[in-house]
């Protein structure tokens, strides 16, 4: 097997399980953090080691551990499988150089995966990534990889089987507002997807209790047959569930918990842009709170029009929460966000977070006493709606195609005149009345993404004809 297989794209490093990602790849990854490790000078330092819910997830981590202890490399061992927003909290935690997390997040039940996440507990930045990439290249040429047994680490304490759980959910009880949950009605159910988060939303809510149902809160490998993704799609059994108990709200988490999924009580999926929306609308009338906006180049411009209502800086970046957790670490950042479901916040780690948010959310409620729908609609009264979509077209040729648009872009899409362009990530064409279009490729597959951003929906639905007039016509 071609070792150049092992690509770390938007966010780590993803394969099939038994095909691309076999022992002998995951051995690879360890050595080539381990050398980096040693370049950087840390190698005095632990390196946290966890895992979630996926099929070998632990023994992946301790396969990862063995090579750690053949570097001389210290290793905490996360006792069980936890979100990948807890072992980042861990990285601060425990001063450790770093964290290795097997997970392929949100992806189907057969691929795995390894997130390596830096001493400042956020996704690594493509320099990190192409140094990480530079080691594996060279290690694969050498196919010689030490390890030694877990015995022989223990006793040499270069392994050390660690608890975290009750660290993270310290520090999130310091972030969240348990004393207004507690003087709430609300009614919850939460979904874990049988992912990592299993357990975490749910225990805390009713820690400050709050009347909460827990469901798909077994680990399981296969995720019941389903996609571990908290969207529209995949939370059927949520919504469900949150019509016939009559709740107030239904919460959801992906497979490794970084990524939130939220359900009113219709039963009705708010999409993150709108989740976003309402967390600034929260963190600034509520909490009184101050600091730039940061969202990506795909993400609502909505968020845009409430920075400068509320006097604040809007920054805008590429897509890939690495790029908001850059601009986390310069510190001063009130909410990152992106369109895709992931955020932190102020006084959090610069890594996504779904079971902060999806605490923050229950918060939001409970501070304004009021359905979820109902504060959505004041943030659209107060500030303007905005409607969204995206649409994911198949193209073999999808980077020619892509050159092509960014060389020579459109005039006009539908009957609205290109009035800007913006080639921070893909193409970004600025229309007249404030409607804008995001074409950029996918990281993993042969598509090409096209976001989709309208005052009103009559617009949108004329911007997503003439987007896929262009497709026939190139006949995809």
């Amino acid at each position: 097997m071609e070792m150049t297989a092992i690509r770390f794209g938007t966010d780590g490093w993803r394969d099939i399980v038994a095909d691309g990602f076999t022992m002998e790849n995951v051995r690879i990854v360890a050595q080539a953090i381990a050398s980096y490790t040693k370049e950087i000078g840390q190698q005095e330092q632990p390196i946290l080691v966890g895992h979630d819910t996926r099929f070998l997830g632990r023994r992946f981590a301790e396969e990862i551990v063995s090579v750690l202890a053949a570097n001389q490399i210290r290793s905490y061992l996360v006792n069980e499988a936890a979100p990948t927003p807890a072992v980042a909290f861990g990285v601060k935690h425990f001063a450790a150089s770093g964290a290795i997390m097997v997970t392929a997040s949100h992806n189907p039940p057969e691929y795995n995966g390894i997130k390596y996440i830096p001493e400042y507990a956020g996704p690594a930045t493509p320099e990190i990534t192409a140094r990480l990439e530079a080691w594996i290249s060279e290690i694969a040429s050498a196919k010689e990889v030490p390890t030694v047994s877990l015995a022989d680490a223990t006793r040499d304490r270069l392994l050390q089987v660690i608890v975290l759980r009750p660290h993270y959910e310290a520090h999130l009880r310091r972030i969240v507002n348990m004393d207004i949950l507690r003087g709430s009605s609300l009614h919850v159910v939460v979904d874990a997807m049988h992912g990592a988060g299993k357990g975490y939303v749910s225990s805390l809510l009713v820690e400050a209790g709050v009347k909460t149902i827990g469901i798909r809160e077994t680990p399981d490998a296969a995720f019941g047959g389903d996609l571990p993704e908290p969207n529209d799609k995949h939370l059927g059994l949520l919504k469900k569930e949150v019509l016939e108990r009559k709740a107030t709200l239904g919460l959801a988490n992906d497979g490794d918990a970084d990524r939130f999924g939220v359900v009113d009580r219709f039963g009705q999926y708010i999409p993150p842009n709108d989740v976003l929306v309402l967390l600034t609308y929260h963190l600034v009338k509520n909490r009184k709170l101050t600091g730039r906006i940061v969202r990506t180049v795909a993400t609502t411009h909505l968020l845009d029009h409430m920075a400068e209502r509320y006097g604040l800086e809007l920054v805008e970046t590429p897509v890939g929460f690495k790029y908001i957790g850059e601009q986390m670490r310069k510190g001063d950042v009130l909410i990152g966000g992106e369109e895709s479901g992931g955020a932190s916040i102020l006084g959090h780690i610069p890594e996504k977070d779904g079971v902060l948010i999806n605490l923050l959310l229950a918060e939001l409620v409970a501070y304004e006493n009021k359905e979820i729908d109902q504060i959505l609609r004041d943030v659209y009264d107060q500030f303007g709606e905005l409607f969204h979509t995206r649409i994911d077209m198949r193209l073999a040729e999808k980077d020619k195609w892509i050159s092509q648009m960014v060389t020579t872009p459109p005039e006009r899409i539908g009957p609205y005149a290109v009035q800007g362009i913006n080639r921070m990530d893909g193409i970004k064409l600025l229309l007249e009345e404030g409607h804008w279009v995001l074409i950029r490729p996918s990281g993993t597959e042969p598509l090409v993404r096209i976001y989709c951003e309208a005052t009103n929906a009559t617009s949108l639905s004329k911007l997503q004809e003439a987007i896929r007039d262009w497709f026939s016509e190139i006949n995809v």
